[in-house]
């Protein structure tokens, strides 16, 4: 089954991209958007049935080569289970999605066949996506991992005719090999200290890795953080944190169904899963783990500061995918990984449907991207206001904290605040992340007021003709919209419950830590007595009766994640103050009020605020004015010196000295070549004697010796 779910978008990929001339274009888009919804079927089937038990489905012998012995393999563990519903769902849903958003496509002349080539493209990412989830090496994870950006290069650059296209495609492939230089590195410590590059023989290093010293760079360091620290370079760039996020907005060139598959669910999350799959080294380099913390919790802020003054549609909803996945690193970044693959899942649906919401608003819009111009949309288009809505309230958290009751976001978010809360004491992370759920809930329904309130503004025309979109784009919507309203309460215990709910869910093993001694119990045990009759803890977790705690017991390796000895975060997490739990109520309910006062109260406080706040307006609409020093420190210094070498180098040594060469020292030899043949015997004749005098004068000097 997990051999289908990986090869059904390679085979549709092929089918679309060389197939379409003899079966159809229409033909091509079913073959792929068919697999894709195989693939989920059977991907929220293992999903259910997953026992917890990690195993390994080989495929072929891969690479030998030395000691390097590599199979091609699928290593099927709960996070691969949850990663492939996440991958499948969305792929096929956009699949379905593009049927009408690629219609009559504007950026293309009458008769021209894009379709299937898109549509391969997208079963192409799918693929590559899941070859690095389904990973049980580092090769054949990096062999994904490279697929995946050639996969959005394409995607993103679809629109080959826009420069700016080209140039955010190129801009997303050049940045993201910036991090898989860092990737790479870590594989090679990886191999260079552990001589081996599978899953199994890695995770069991961790521990030693912790005690071995390492040279690099000229310094010394510990080898378990060196090696965190590269990994997650390699997550910097594909998951678009803080200083490698740039590509990430301009990648919303590409169409709207790409934006949606690739920065919602799936390619941007990849550095996540990366970081909680390599959990078992991960958790013995504790300086690294705190920079992954930092750098998640000043991505989360930083890209919700920018998002709140952005127009155009699709980028502040990209701001938003920067700003939750630096949520989801704070999480893995303080050792609750089953709490970051918790917003990654949930994240997934919601953000994927506010994506296609917004290509809906766009379709219905005539494919203007402003929200300046839009307005008043709320009766228009009533189906995408209400998945948006649904959306937005997903996104923001919207829920009454200490119940069960409250959409995806609420659960997940709140879980990953209180995870940041516990482990820094309310320090830098929580306080950070409590500012950007403000941000968030300012911008998200700015942007619905904006869209679907107050009055029509910009094409009188444009607005006369919105209209809904068809069914085929409505439908992915509805499928969405209910994993963005149950996603989070249906699964909540098994992310974020007790440890022994989370041990059994991830297949890792875990022991009663108390009076009661420690008895172990297994991911595929069934529950024991104590947590047979669960009492809500005040924020839904089934807390075990008698108040007994869980640790996680399982070696590195033993299970789908790993918490070090002494990483009592997820327990922790559950007993922080109940000021904690409502703070990220209060500030979402402040960020409503205040969108609400800015945007349908009076609308003119916005632009007046624009005025008297210029430069912090600037600031924020430039994106902290990151791609102007990088133009300025990397873009222009390079092309100097590409022109110098060009100029100087190409054209004045090396054309220069053939030139010269070519103009100067060969007509001379020619001309000299010339005077010597002077059509006179005797000439040739003394030259010939010349010769010999020449030959027996140096074979009398020599001795005829060589």
């Amino acid at each position: 089954m997990a051999t289908i779910i990986l090869f059904a978008p390679l085979i549709g990929a092929l089918i679309a991209g060389f197939g379409w001339r003899i079966i159809g274009e229409t033909a091509a888009m079913w073959v792929t958007t068919g697999l894709l919804f195989l693939a989920a079927l059977l991907s929220w089937i293992v999903f259910l049935t997953f026992d917890g038990v990690t195993t390994q489905v080989e495929i072929l012998r891969w690479v030998e080569s030395g000691s390097l012995s590599t199979d091609w393999a699928i290593r099927l563990d709960r996070l691969t289970a949850i990663m492939l519903i996440v991958i499948t769902t969305v792929s096929a849903l956009v699949h379905l999605y593009s049927f009408g958003y690629m219609d009559h496509d504007p950026q293309w002349k009458d008769g021209e066949s894009y379709k299937p080539r898109f549509f391969a493209y997208l079963s192409f990412f799918t693929f590559a996506m899941l070859m690095l989830v389904t990973a049980d090496n580092l090769l054949q994870m990096f062999f994904g991992w490279e697929g995946v950006g050639v996969a959005s290069y394409l995607l993103i650059g679809f629109y080959y005719r826009k420069p700016s296209a080209n140039a955010a495609a190129i801009k997303a492939f050049v940045v993201n090999r910036v991090g898989d230089f860092g990737f790479l590195l870590g594989i090679f410590a990886l191999f260079y200290l552990t001589d081996s590059i599978r899953f199994d023989d890695i995770f069991t290093m961790g521990p030693q890795l912790a005690e071995t010293q390492l040279s690099f760079l000229w310094t010394e360091w510990n080898a378990a953080n060196l090696i965190a620290f590269l990994l997650f370079i390699g997550a910097m760039g594909k998951s678009a944190q803080l200083f490698l996020h740039t590509w990430l907005p301009d990648a919303m060139e590409g169409p709207t169904p790409v934006s949606a598959l690739i920065h919602a669910a799936t390619m941007v999350t990849a550095g996540v899963f990366l970081v909680c799959r390599m959990s078992p080294i991960m958790e013995y380099a504790p300086e690294a783990m705190m920079f992954v913390t930092f750098v998640g919790a000043t991505t989360a802020f930083f890209a919700a500061t920018v998002g709140l003054v952005q127009n155009d549609i699709k980028r502040v909803i990209a701001y938003s995918t920067c700003s939750q996945l630096g949520y989801m690193f704070v999480a893995a970044g303080v050792g609750v990984y089953s709490v970051a693959m918790f917003h990654l899942f949930t994240h997934a649906f919601f953000k994927a449907m506010l994506f296609l919401g917004a290509g809906s608003v766009i379709h219905a819009m005539h494919h203007e991207q402003d929200m300046r111009n839009y307005g008043a949309l709320r009766k228009k288009i009533p189906y995408t206001f209400w998945a948006m809505m649904i959306g937005t309230l997903a996104i923001t958290g919207v829920g009454i904290p200490m119940t069960y009751i409250g959409f995806a976001g609420f659960f997940s978010k709140d879980a990953v605040v209180e995870s940041a809360y516990a482990a820094t004491a309310g320090g830098y992370a929580y306080w950070m992340l409590v500012i950007a759920a403000l941000f968030t809930s300012f911008y998200s329904w700015r942007l619905m007021f904006l869209t679907f309130y107050g009055e029509a503004r910009g094409d009188k025309h444009t607005h006369d003709h919105a209209h809904e979109s068809p069914k085929v784009m409505l439908i992915p919507l509805g499928v969405l919209a209910l994993g963005a309203v149950f996603s989070g309460v249906v699964w909540y215990n098994s992310f974020f419950g007790h440890t022994d709910t989370v041990g059994k869910f991830f297949g890792v093993p875990y022991a009663e830590a108390g009076a009661h001694g420690a008895e172990a119990g297994h991911g595929d045990a069934k529950a024991d007595d104590h947590a047979a009759a669960p009492k809500d803890d005040g924020h839904g977790a089934a807390k075990a009766e008698g108040d007994h705690h869980y640790v996680f017991t399982g070696a590195p390796g033993e299970g789908a994640i790993h918490q070090a000895p002494g990483n009592t975060v997820l327990n922790d997490a559950h007993e922080v103050p109940k000021w904690v739990k409502f703070s990220p109520f209060v500030v979402m309910i402040i960020g409503f009020l205040t969108a609400f006062w800015f945007y349908i109260v009076n609308p003119e406080l916005p632009r007046k605020l624009a005025e008297v706040q210029r430069p912090l307006y600037l600031f924020l609409l430039n994106k902290w004015y990151f791609d102007e020093i990088y133009d300025a420190i990397f873009v222009r210094p390079a092309r100097l010196i590409g022109a110098f070498f060009w100029k100087r180098g190409d054209g004045d040594v090396i054309d220069g000295s053939i030139n010269g060469v070519a103009m100067g020292v060969i007509p001379m030899l020619t001309r000299f070549a010339g005077r010597a043949q002077s059509g006179y015997i005797f000439t040739y004749a003394f030259a010939m004697v010349v010769g010999i005098v020449v030959l027996i004068t140096w074979m009398t000097l020599t001795g005829g010796a060589e």
